[in-house]
This record gives C-alpha cells, structure tokens and sequence, in this order.
C-alpha cells in the first residue's frame, strides 16, 4: 500500500471550543497515540485528511512541524451526524514491519446464478498484517453461486504474510432463495394439500 504525506501541527488547546475554531480555519484535531507514548496531540488540514480517509486502512505519513516524521493509521474517525464532516480523528502510531489487527473492507466480483438473491453477511474481515502493507480490500468471487451457496472467511483468499483473525467459519456471502418465490412455493404447496384432502373426502 501507498504512503500519503500529510502536515501536522501540535496544539496545545483543547475543548469544545478549541476544537470548533480548529474546523473553522480548516483543521481538523487529531490524538496520536501507541507504542506506550505519551498522546500526542495534533491538527491535520481537513481537506487533505478527508481526501486520504477515503482509502480504507491508510498508512498516513505524518510530517509534525517542529517534530520528527510519524506512521501511523486511522482507528478512529467522528463525523458531523448531519453535515457528514470530519469531526475528529484518532491515529494508531505504528513502525515499519510492525504487524497490527485491521478491518479490511470485503467486495465482491461477478454475478451470481440467476433466481438467487445475494446477501452480503460481513462487509469486512478482521486480519493481521504489516502496517506498511495492509491490503485495500479483499475480493470474493461469487460468479455462477447458486442458490443455497455460500462462502466462508476462511475461504477467501488472502494475500502473502496476512494471517485471519476472524473465526474461519463466518460466512461471508450468502445466496438466498427470494422471498417472494419461497412465498409462491408455500401457497403451490397449500393448495395441492387441499386439493389432496378434497379428494379425500
């Protein structure tokens, strides 16, 4: 995965108010913590940090003014609940070669069988790899899944030095039979069990 560079300043206010002023000149707080250090206290520029978040995962190079240069990633983002802004963002400090437990985002490819109706049951697996080479995304094949079929974690495939940490056995996808056809086959059935007792009798 790639570096993104991205300044940051110590600040040494703090507080609500602190922090809205911050969003107003374009910044956006940030706490740097790990490796039993002390927090570190930071604000990132709001529009290069948002254009970042939206990798999953990503590995910011931090260059803190008046400091040294910091790796670290995103594990833990506050948006606005309305405005969808960034709000505040905690960083995980890691080392090169390090290994940590991530989320990583799970995409499908292809299609499935026709009739069935696919349900996406974990929307990311939980791994360990290295910081500096976390995947994007995993993806799962589901071309030609039929009916019924499904698709654990452990059967995903996973890149070199990735280890799962979610149970194996979770599934993943699922391919459903559609309500309304299970609703069709429940009435046919009812009606030939009638039609059955009618003749019965």
């Amino acid at each position: 995965m790639s570096e993104i560079k991205i300044a940051a300043e110590p600040r040494d206010t703090f507080g609500k108010g602190a922090a809205r002023q911050l969003r107003r000149d374009g910044k956006i707080p940030a706490v740097l913590y790990g490796h039993k250090q002390e927090p570190v206290h930071l604000a990132l520029p709001e529009h290069d940090l948002f254009l970042a978040l939206k990798t999953p995962n990503v590995l910011l190079n931090l260059d803190i003014v008046g400091g040294k240069s910091e790796l670290a990633i995103p594990k833990a983002v506050s948006k606005d609940p309305v405005k969808r802004t960034l709000e505040h963002v905690d960083l995980l400090l890691v080392r090169r070669g390090e290994k940590v437990t991530v989320d990583v985002p799970v995409v499908t490819a292809g299609e499935i069988a026709p009739g069935g109706l696919l349900e996406l049951v974990l929307t990311s697996l939980s791994v360990e790899a290295e910081a500096t080479h976390i995947p994007a995304s995993f993806e799962v094949s589901i071309e030609g899944l039929e009916e019924g079929s499904q698709i654990t974690a452990g059967a995903v495939p996973l890149p070199s030095g990735v280890t799962l940490v979610t149970d194996a056995e979770a599934v993943v996808v699922h391919v459903l039979t559609p309500a309304a056809t299970l609703v069709e086959e429940e009435s046919a059935e009812g009606e030939a069990e009638a039609g059955a007792e009618a003749e019965a009798e």
